[in-house]
């Protein structure tokens, strides 16, 4: 563990990594997480498997079809890191930390926009920066809520070093992120002393083993909360030869404990001309086979990301790619379009994308689903806040995305408003467009009437039934309104 690099002196060997579930003396920590897992909030396998399949940073298979966007609306960061140098206006730099401009969350809405229009692909936008996007929580928020309203078929994900996790696991659950990226290099306050400069908590900084035993408190309690909470959680690590590369696999088990979906091992970049600590005080960047073996090692817990392209926190495009510099703002007009039909197209793509081109060349129906679990058809229509979409064939079924949306009822019926159920409808209806059918366990007649007058057909034929059976036999029963539709798309297409 020695190294030439050591910021603080190293405790003597027989120092050991506090527990995980320990009280750190130094600070008043969140009382109210149980760490104990509860089995009941537990995805379902199909849940898991909805939320990863096309998401490219997730999914070794969905970064070949899909894309992902970063939105640069977070500069402060509450930790220094000693191989971080968040630098802007850097557009030959291809790093964490780096962006070429940061935005507001009215200018993130519209490139967001722009993106999906242009990228019909995207299927996820995150927050990563280029400081902590939650040492920057108002920003970081009404960014995230302003998506989720206009665009509800985009997947939201974050990043973050956890230092404040715990306090936004329930507002970034209410806001529909479900995916969770943790920056976790340690989980020995050593160790830790040796990595981070300082961390700002509460209103005062810290440093050395202190500053690293309450960010390692933290970020356990962090991951513990959003496991609770049924977000997926993936951990990336940065590989620091001589440090922390030891460490690893002993934290990839810890992890596994605290039911991490994810692990990212990642190599430092500590180029001198980058600036930070470690590059302007010689620490090496560690070799590729070094990397293998630290990755074979820590793979015996949690399942090992090697994809990862450490990108910028404003990238855009591909994971191979970044098309950032095709969408300043500047570029972008100010006035915001109709992103229902955007939406229309992005859907269709994606089914082409899904069905390898069926979906283009046969009759087919989009179909949405009411469901808690992503297994049965178990939701009235008025209580759903996300909808799971499907493209069905005569031969097969896929899946496709989600439309994330108010509750139409909150069952506060007597406290809420006509005003507040009609808006409420009104922007599920536009959320579903593009639909063919809805299937729901109930559905009540203003949301049945709205739904028919945009030409969606609600079912609830099938309630409770599995949702897996019931795609497989719903064509036949609804393959005139499949050909209907085809033929009418057709006829446009020539026209």
């Amino acid at each position: 563990m020695n190294n030439k690099n050591d910021i603080t002196k190293p405790t003597p060997s027989s120092a050991k990594r506090p527990s995980c579930k320990s009280k750190c003396e130094s600070e008043s920590l969140t009382s109210d997480i149980n760490l104990t897992k509860d089995k009941s909030s537990d995805p379902t396998p199909s849940a898991i498997k909805e939320k990863v399949v096309n998401h490219p940073c997730y999914s070794n298979d969905a970064h070949h079809k899909y894309a992902r966007m970063h939105l640069p609306v977070a500069p402060a960061c509450n930790i220094q890191c000693n191989y971080c140098n968040r630098k802007y206006d850097c557009a030959n730099e291809s790093r964490p930390g780096v962006v070429s401009e940061i935005l507001t969350p009215q200018e993130a809405l519209l490139k967001a926009q722009a993106v999906a229009k242009a990228i019909p692909q995207l299927s996820v936008i995150g927050i990563a920066g280029p400081g902590d996007p939650l040492a920057n929580p108002v920003r970081t928020m009404e960014t995230l809520s302003l998506i989720r309203e206009a665009m509800p078929d985009i997947k939201l994900c974050l990043s973050t070093n956890g230092l404040t996790l715990t306090d936004h696991v329930d507002e970034l659950l209410r806001l529909g992120v479900d995916h969770v990226t943790v920056t976790i290099n340690t989980l020995d306050e050593v160790i830790a002393a040796q990595i981070y400069k300082w961390i700002y908590y509460q209103g005062r900084r810290y440093e050395g083993v202190e500053g690293g035993r309450i960010l390692i408190q933290r970020q356990m309690e962090g991951i513990a909360a959003l496991s609770k909470a049924g977000i997926l959680t993936k951990v990336n690590s940065v590989m620091i030869p001589g440090i922390n590369d030891q460490h690893l696999p002993e934290l990839s088990q810890e992890l596994r404990r605290n039911n991490v979906f994810l692990h990212n091992i990642m190599p430092l970049i500590s180029k001198p001309e980058h600036g930070t600590f470690f590059g302007l005080n010689g620490q090496r960047e560690p070799l590729p086979a070094e990397i293998d073996e630290v990755r074979e090692l820590a793979g015996g817990n949690v399942s090992q990301m090697k994809h990862c392209q450490q990108c910028r926190a404003d990238a855009v495009g591909m994971l191979e790619e970044d098309r950032s510099a095709e969408f300043n703002i500047k570029d972008i007009n100010p006035e915001p379009e109709d992103y229902t039909k955007t939406m229309e197209g992005r859907c269709r793509f994606q089914s082409a994308v899904v069905s390898k081109g069926a979906s283009e060349t046969e009759a087919s129906l989009v179909v949405a689903v009411a469901t808690k679990n992503s297994e049965q058809i178990d939701l009235h229509f008025g209580h759903a806040d996300c909808f799971k979409l499907y493209l069905v064939t005569k031969h097969k079924q896929h899946y496709i995305g989600e439309r994330r949306i108010p509750r139409y009822c909150t069952g506060d019926n007597h406290e809420q408003s006509a005003e507040a159920n009609e808006t409420n409808l009104e922007n599920t209806i536009k959320a579903l467009h593009g639909v063919d059918l809805v299937l729901c366990c109930r559905i009540g007649t203003p949301p049945n009437e709205a739904l028919e007058k945009v030409n969606i057909k609600p079912v609830v034929d099938y309630a409770y039934h599995p949702i897996d059976a019931t795609l497989a036999d719903i064509f036949s029963n609804y393959e005139a309104l499949a050909e209907s539709k085809w033929a009418e798309r057709q006829q446009v297409e020539v026209a």
